[in-house]
Order: structure tokens, then C-alpha cells, then sequence
């Protein structure tokens, strides 16, 4: 199915260098970050400041030689890691962008994989390369983001010093580049297991159609700030807030950490930010617990969500009426959280929306530039991760009798391929130009579509029934005394498969229902409680869906730097 809907006017851009340049023609004197300094102060940095910088680092890095080279980004999100990533795709040559959370040896492996020769990155990152600074490539060069001089230390504030004074002496190399569209321009590795890693190509052409067909059916303001908080070496954070935001001429804050985040909002009073669900399933939790402890809390919560949304369709905003000590929580500005990577308690969507937050739910991976199916501004749907984006097309492959089956998309954000790869990128990229995405899903009778699963995810059982862990996981999590789950496929003594969970207990609940801390909790006494969680999802499911067995975990599963459990023995 192909959608080409869009509700609001976009405009052409042919590149990220034009796209930034349009920016810094229309916004010039807007904010384009608002940052702290050292003592905490915060400042603003306009467009227009931003653009120039741009053009000065682009131009130092040209005149070290680094036309159509790879150069590497890595560190906490910051406005350098913003500079370094477009100064480099603007007219020098292709980014990398290096999860902070690796160690040395898979950082070292991207950087010999992809050929780095420069590498932007802070002092973590420095400290693990120079404590085992002789296995790093001969010809490669650190320079350090942080805004610091060191004797014998290249900083990105003597590139951009030193790029300025070029562009002041007719320097007109890096203005001059040629951008090709259809080139890669940003290289981006999905895994950080050594041997395991490949390599996303993407290109301007990707990234600008992604901004055209999102802004089409979302509308994001000048007045609009918003909060990053998500790592940028994900394109899912990186293309709305490198891409989205200039685009439009919105102002781009950084959060301190996860959990500074309700305090940087209170500092920065955001008006949109990105999330995963795990985020907001934590925030959610704690929000509720809040109003449950008052007197006839959930009875009024449930009044005011009903007035504030009759309220709302005639023109009239009851939301600081019913919920401004919620609201306030956010900043007191918040009203719009883009959120995916994971499934989503469809309770939270509907929550958040009384609260007159709107949550844009959608799905998308690494190799799409990330959007693929999205809900938008007129699509609010808490079950669905909604429409293919404009423009694109999506279809449901080899689907059972029940309508499930494999994902497929196409359009100008699928990938070029995969680097150095082209065995693996034939098996996702069809002859007629369909990415084939390996997740499991089915779609409606008005094209909305819904998340089942992984395929490499789905249990077979014995009696070669198919079940979708993720179903099950979602299941478990609406119990609030779970605090995170993982299902998975076991055999039992006949050597049967059988459907079994792992559960990460929410210990802070545990705590104040039973009046202990955590560590008084004897394992049977955890097992009684969870056999009631897991007796009651049973109770909900067919048969053959049934949690046979469970394990309770004392300590958080291993996550991904976007908070998604990982898969593996480490978690079992």
C-alpha cells in the first residue's frame, strides 16, 4: 500500500548543506541550541552562529586533506557532536558515528572497518583509546570536543578558530565541494559485537526525504524547543534533532542523563522531545502512583481526562484545570513526545494525550534513516505505530491465517546497502526494491499497521504453533510489580519447546505494597508473588500461548544504549 497523504506545505531541500542553509536564511537570529556552560549557565547559540561554524570546521577539516575521508564522532550528546557531524556531511566527507558505551575493542573495530582517519570524541572516549593508544591506526587523528585547550591536544575550538581564519583568507574549498545526494554520507554500525557489526549506508538523499514526508504530517514550530536525551549515534535521535529541527528553525536543548531528565525540563521548559518506551513507561508508572496515593485520585483522574478531551473539541483547554502539577513535571510547555524502538502499553499513549501531551508513536529501523510507519497530528491510534510515511510504500509478506507476516517497505529512505556487504544486503533488498525488515506484523482494512514481532524472535512450539515474545512481554509489563520482562523459547524435561519468562522485579513497588526492601524478599516469596502475574496473563491468553515456565531475575536485564533489552545468554 502507498500513502502519499500530507497535510502542511514542505518545502524542497536537495541536500543537508542546502537544508542547512535555507535554515540559516530563514532563522538566522533563532535559537538554534540553548546550552550550559561550565558553572551551568545556560546560553543560546542562533542559527546563524551555528551555520558559521559549520562552514569554518568544514573548511579546517578540508584543508587536512580529509576530502571524501571517514571521520568518526563519538561522546556524550552535545552541541560539538551536533558540529562535528554536520560540518563533516556538508561538503568533507562521511560520518561514523561511534556509540559512547563500546569498548576499546569494537570502537576499534569501526574505526579500522570503515577506514577512520579522524576521530571527534570527550575525555571518556579519549581514556579508552589511550590506555591502549598502540593498537589504534597509524594515520588516524583524535580531536577532543570538549571546548578546553591542552598542550598537545587538537580541540574542535582550534579547528573552527582556525577554519574561520581560512574562510577570512578566500578559502572557498569546502563552500566549492560538490555534493552528490545519491552518495553515502553517513555510516553507521548496527551492532557493537565484534564480527558481527554492519555497516547502515546512508545518503543526503535518504535524510532529506525523511525530513519532507515526517514534516508533511507533523508540524513542528520555530517556537518549538526540544530536548535530547536519546544517544545521537542513533538515527532515530540524530535525524530529528540534526534534520528536523533546522528544518524547522526549532531550538535543540541536551539532557544531563536519564535521571536529570524531569530537572533538565524544568531548566530548559521543552516542547518536544524523543523517547523510547521505556522512558515513558517509567515516568508513566511513577505519574500514576502520585495520583492513586491522593484522596480519590484515579476517580478524579478519570473525571478530569473525560472533561479535558469533551472540553477540548470545542475550543476549550481544561488541561491546567485537571492536570498542571503533572504537566509542570514536563516543564510546563511539553506537547509532543516522538516515541518508538519498542512496543507501548497503549494505556501510556492514552494517559499522556489526557494530560494534553501528544505521543507520536510510529516504527522504523536503522536502515530506513529511521521512519518508516508513523502515527501523525491526525492519526492518533494507541494500538497501531500507524501509516507508512508519505511518499513510500508497505506491504505485509507471505502473511498467515491470521494475517501476520513478514514487514516489507520501499522508498527513498531504504538504505544504499550495507558496506562492504553486498551478500547481506541482497538478502534484505529485493530485486524491485523492497527492504525486507524481519519484523512481523499485520495491517488493517484502512492500511494502519501493527507490530507482532522479530522474526528471528518467534517460539515455535512443539505442536508448531508460532508466538511472538513481545506480545507476551507487553502482557506481563502492565502489571506494575513487573519491572522489566523477557520471554523466551525453553524446552522442558521431554525436550519440548515451551514459552518461558524472565522477571525483573519493580522493587520499588514490592517495597510499598509489602513493606520491605528489596533485599528482604526470599526467592519463594518473589516466586509466589510472580506465579500470581503470570497465572493472571495466562488467564487472557489461548492455550497454547501459555508462560509454562519463569524465572525471577534480582538484578535489570543488559540493555542497548536505547534501553531495549538485549536478546542474548547474558540475560537468560
Amino acid at each position: 500500500m502507498k500513502n502519499n497523504k500530507k497535510f502542511y506545505d514542505v518545502r524542497e531541500i536537495k541536500d543537508l548543506r542546502d537544508l542547512i542553509n535555507q535554515s540559516a536564511k530563514l532563522y538566522s537570529d533563532r535559537p538554534a541550541f540553548e546550552v550550559k556552560d561550565k558553572s551551568g549557565k545556560q546560553y543560546q547559540i542562533t542559527y546563524k552562529q551555528y551555520h558559521e561554524e559549520i562552514q569554518a570546521l568544514g573548511t579546517a577539516l578540508v584543508d587536512m586533506g580529509l576530502s571524501g575521508e571517514k571521520i568518526a564522532v563519538g561522546g556524550d550528546n552535545s552541541y560539538e557532536w551536533c558540529l562535528s557531524y554536520m560540518a563533516t556531511v556538508t561538503g568533507v566527507g562521511v560520518i561514523v558515528p561511534v556509540d559512547k558505551e563500546l569498548l576499546f575493542d569494537d570502537i576499534n573495530m569501526i574505526l579500522n572497518t570503515a577506514d577512520v582517519k579522524l576521530f571527534f570524541c570527550d575525555k571518556k572516549i579519549a581514556k579508552k583509546l589511550n590506555e591502549r593508544k598502540d593498537e589504534l591506526k597509524k594515520d588516524l587523528t583524535v580531536v577532543m570536543m570538549h571546548t578546553q585547550k591542552e598542550d598537545g591536544v587538537l580541540n574542535i575550538t582550534d579547528l573552527v578558530a582556525k577554519g574561520k581564519e581560512l574562510l577570512k583568507n578566500g578559502d572557498t574549498r569546502y563552500l566549492d565541494a560538490e555534493i552528490d545526494p545519491e552518495a553515502m554520507c553517513s555510516l553507521l554500525f548496527t551492532s557493537g559485537t565484534t564480527g558481527m557489526s554492519k555497516g547502515v549506508m546512508l545518503c543526503h538523499k535518504n535524510f532529506c526525504y525523511e525530513v519532507k514526508a515526517a514534516m508533511g504530517v507533523i508540524k513542528i514550530y520555530p517556537e518549538d524547543c526540544g530536548i535530547s536525551m536519546l544517544p545521537l549515534h542513533h538515527t532515530y535521535e540524530s535525524t530529528i534533532i540534526l534534520f528536523f529541527a533546522p528544518y524547522c528553525g526549532a531550538k535543540v536543548t541536551f539532557c544531563d542523563g536519564f535521571k536529570y531528565v524531569l530537572k533538565n525540563m524544568k531548566e530548559f521548559n521543552p516542547s518536544v522531545f524523543v523517547a523510547v518506551p521505556l522512558l515513558l513507561e517509567t515516568v508513566h508508572r511513577r505519574l500514576m502512583k502520585a495520583v492513586a496515593a491522593k484522596p480519590h485520585g484515579l476517580t478524579l483522574f478519570k473525571v478530569g481526562s473525560v472533561l479535558v478531551k469533551a472540553a477540548a473539541k470545542v475550543g476549550i483547554d481544561l488541561k491546567k484545570v485537571f492536570f498542571k502539577e503533572i504537566i509542570d513535571t514536563f516543564g510546563g510547555n511539553m506537547r509532543l513526545i516522538i516515541c518508538g524502538a519498542a512496543p507501548i502499553n497503549p494505556q501510556i499513549l492514552k494517559d499522556f494525550e489526557a494530560f494534553g501531551i501528544q505521543i507520536i508513536f510510529g516504527y522504523g529501523l536503522t536502515e530506513c534513516a529511521p521512519l518508516a510507519i508513523l502515527n501523525h497530528d491526525r492519526l492518533h491510534l494507541a494500538e497501531s505505530v500507524g501509516e507508512v510515511i508519505p511518499g513510500s510504500e508497505a506491504k505485509i509478506l507471505d502473511p498467515d491465517e491470521n494475517g501476520v507476516g513478514e514487514i516489507c517497505v520501499k522508498g527513498d529512505m531504504v538504505m544504499l546497502g550495507y558496506y562492504n556487504n553486498p551478500e547481506e544486503t541482497a538478502k534484505v533488498i529485493d530485486k524491485d526494491g523492497w527492504f525486507h525488515t524481519g519484523d512481523l506484523g499485520y495491517m488493517d482494512k484502512k492500511g494502519c499497521f501493527y507490530i507482532s514481532g522479530r522474526c528471528k524472535n518467534v517460539i515455535v512450539t512443539s505442536n508448531g504453533k508460532n508466538i511472538y515474545p513481545e506480545e507476551l512481554e507487553y502482557h506481563l509489563s502492565t502489571d506494575i510489580r513487573v519491572g522489566e520482562a523477557l520471554v523466551l523459547g525453553d524446552k522442558n524435561s521431554k525436550g519440548e519447546v515451551i514459552v518461558a519468562a524472565r522477571i525483573f522485579p519493580n522493587f520499588e513497588e514490592l517495597s510499598d505494597r509489602y513493606g520491605k526492601s528489596a533485599d528482604k524478599f526470599t526467592d519463594d516469596e518473589l516466586k509466589k508473588i510472580f506465579k500470581e502475574v503470570v497465572d493472571g496473563v495466562n488467564a487472557k491468553l489461548p492455550p497454547f500461548k501459555k508462560i509454562v515456565d519463569f524465572k525471577i531475575r534480582r538484578t535489570e536485564f543488559v540493555k542497548t544504549t536505547t534501553s531495549k533489552i538485549m536478546r542474548h545468554k547474558n540475560n537468560d
